[in-house]
């Protein structure tokens, strides 16, 4: 009962501070910047990443002073505090003053070298129950840099159209929770579920129906990235610890593969890396006649299917997770060419419509 009270509290503190940024931001005219990537019009805030905060954080310090909860990790959890501080606060400051790209990237590697000095790292990885764990050794340190920043920034890219990077997480979470409550981390997944309510919260007013009226922001979806960066650290044995990179990469494929595509398409054109376009996976989608919302429902399902077959392959194990975890990253996959070739179908199709207009 006093777990559900908990619960209930982090939903109704994130829904009342989310209104409340969004008077604060309408009031001094805090709002989200139209650039290459967004789909938008209008004026509309871009502070939710805030009332997230608010509602997680003071709720995570409610529950461990009515509970007396005893953390794990707690000699060193002031690193990953510390950390998520800064990059909250850092995307923060992007959200009212655009920062340049190389200043963000330079705050993120900060926040991840933080984390590597708490000793959260990767140590172990397996790729699959037919080997053994594969000790990483001193490669465990760029590993983990890389791993984080590049978590960080998946998040926050996939942040392109009302509703997305806080329906993503959120689904992912449901796995996190299912993953540490069956390792005995029940801390860990309490605390999963109270991030949940948090974003539920926040998800009122940012789903498309009819519209959404606060945004994430970089404050918010880079929080979220750095959290699920770090969530894969926090483990109690070494059998969760050597898990928990595999089955991350897989539930949040689609952020990630959106990303590597990004990378690959800005130095295929000798762009810089920062450089915003509309060609990521949301875009691609509407581009073919969907609309943000029918956008978002498909990638919406696509992520509650992976994080389904993922929350099972963590409990299975062996040979039957194995083949889940294919099956879903498979599918993901697939769903990228398929969309990319539709996409250069159809520019192709314009194309030669405008060059032969009497065969329109």
């Amino acid at each position: 009962m006093l777990n559900a009270f908990i619960l209930l509290f982090a939903f109704i503190l994130s829904y009342i501070s989310i209104l409340l940024v969004i008077k604060f931001s309408q009031r001094y005219g805090l709002y989200d910047t139209i650039d290459e990537r967004k789909v938008h019009s209008g004026n509309v805030p871009r502070l939710g990443g805030l009332g997230v905060i608010i509602g997680f954080t003071v709720t995570i310090v409610l529950s461990i002073c009515i509970k007396y909860y005893k953390v794990p990790y707690i000699s060193n959890i002031w690193f990953l505090v510390g950390a998520g501080i800064l990059i909250f606060w850092m995307g923060v400051w992007d959200d009212i003053k655009p920062w340049k790209a190389k200043y963000k990237l330079a705050v993120q590697c900060t926040a991840a070298i933080i984390v590597l000095a708490g000793n959260f790292k990767f140590t172990f990885i397996s790729f699959s129950p037919f080997s053994s764990y594969l000790k990483l050794g001193w490669f465990a340190y760029p590993f983990t840099f890389i791993w984080i920043i590049g978590i960080i920034n998946a998040i926050n890219l996939i942040d392109g159209i009302d509703g997305l990077s806080g329906s993503i997480t959120f689904l992912s979470l449901l796995m996190y929770t299912v993953l540490f409550y069956f390792y005995d981390n029940k801390i860990t997944s309490f605390f999963c579920l109270i991030l949940m309510c948090s974003i539920a919260g926040f998800l009122v007013f940012n789903l498309p129906f009819p519209r959404a009226k606060i945004f994430l922001g970089d404050g918010g979806s880079q929080f979220l990235g750095f959290t699920f960066g770090v969530l894969p650290l926090m483990k109690t044995t070494s059998s969760i610890e050597a898990i928990t990179f595999p089955y991350t990469f897989v539930l949040l494929s689609i952020p990630i593969l959106d990303t590597f595509a990004a990378i690959w398409r800005r130095a295929r054109e000798h762009k810089p890396l920062g450089t915003p376009d509309k060609l990521h996976i949301h875009h691609k989608l509407m581009l073919l006649g969907f609309s943000s919302r029918e956008t978002l429902v498909i990638l919406i399902c696509i992520q509650l299917f992976l994080t389904i077959l993922v929350t099972v392959a963590s409990v299975l194990r062996g040979i039957i997770a194995f083949v889940l975890l294919l099956l879903a990253f498979s599918t993901v996959i697939l769903f990228f060419t398929f969309i990319h070739y539709a996409k250069e179908r159809k520019l192709q199709l314009l194309q030669e419509s405008e060059d032969n207009p009497e065969n329109i």
